[in-house]
């Protein structure tokens, strides 16, 4: 004969263990993970990005020719003609910024890539040739004691204006930087064993710095790489400002700004525009280093 317990002592059921409450957890994907892992670098990379894109399609999404001058159209407010007003000489502003920051991007990108790849070369042979350190890092500790752009001021003073001299005038004082960070690191990585093993084998030291140093180091020289692309687009501006940048006929926006400077109090948008897209680009290349910093960190990268 069966029993019937009561209501109130039926016994309770078992609560659910941590392996059960993870397994009904909702399934995230790895690469939406490392997304909110990683905000800071999405969130530069698509800035960037958006300021790029609008650089790169200016023939196309400019609404006026940047040369253009029309005299009764002069400091005219943002409007449905021109939407970020016109200047003194009554051209278009959106048009001049965004053919402006072609000058930016080309600046940036050209003085990253250039600066990388002294500063690799001299930083591996000061680490790795012992007699050529002493001379290398003299001059780069000469270089260094000159403000970067008093040094682009007198480089751009005995050579002609243009967009290759500047990119050669702000690409100098960033070497220093970049080979004191591979100097460093090459250090360091010159008395690990992988090294020691390939000179008792017998490899040749190009080998070597090609096949076991370099890939060790790629990781915080593209982080440095970001950071010397944002100080290149400040220190174009201004040099434009001051100018002694790309020539004063070049839409940039040191120009722009350096050109609105005597009518702020009158109209104030011919430097607001240039100067938001400034700050927006030097913001979204600090925020792409700092996320990329974090994201090859090895440390962060196995508690993805």
């Amino acid at each position: 004969m069966s029993t019937v317990l009561p209501l109130n002592t039926m016994p309770a059921p078992a609560p659910a263990s941590a392996d059960t409450a993870a397994d009904e957890a909702p399934f995230v994907p790895p690469r939406w993970r490392w997304v909110r892992k990683h905000p800071t670098l999405i969130i530069g990379a698509l800035l960037l990005i958006a300021v790029a894109v609008l650089s790169l399609a200016a023939p196309w999404i400019a609404t006026h020719d940047p040369q253009d001058i029309d005299p009764l159209a002069r400091m005219q407010p943002p409007s449905g003609e021109h939407w970020f007003g016109t200047d003194a000489l009554g051209r278009d502003v959106f048009s001049r910024a965004v053919w402006g920051g072609r000058v930016s991007m080309i600046v940036g990108a050209a003085v990253a890539v250039l600066a990388t790849c002294f500063g690799v070369a001299l930083g591996l042979v000061s680490g790795f040739v012992r007699w050529a350190d002493g001379p290398i890092m003299r001059v780069m500790d000469g270089l260094m004691a000159i403000p970067g752009i008093l040094l682009a001021i007198a480089l751009m003073a005995v050579t002609r204006a243009s967009l290759a001299t500047v990119i050669v005038a702000i690409t100098v004082p960033e070497i220093p930087r970049v080979v004191r960070l591979v100097r460093s690191l090459a250090l360091t990585l010159r008395e690990q064993l992988f090294v020691e093993a390939a000179h008792a084998v017998g490899t040749r030291l190009p080998a070597i710095l090609l096949r076991h140093v370099l890939p060790n180091i790629v990781a915080p020289l593209v982080v440095q790489a970001t950071f010397v692309a944002a100080a290149a687009v400040l220190t174009e501006a201004a040099l434009s400002f001051l100018g002694v940048g790309v020539p004063s006929q070049t839409p940039s926006w040191g120009n722009m700004m350096a050109e609105g400077r005597n009518f702020v109090t009158v109209a104030f948008h011919i430097i607001l525009y240039p100067g938001l897209l400034l700050a927006a680009t030097v913001l979204a290349i600090n925020l792409l280093g700092d996320g990329l910093r974090d994201a090859l960190d090895p440390r962060l990268a196995r508690q993805l």
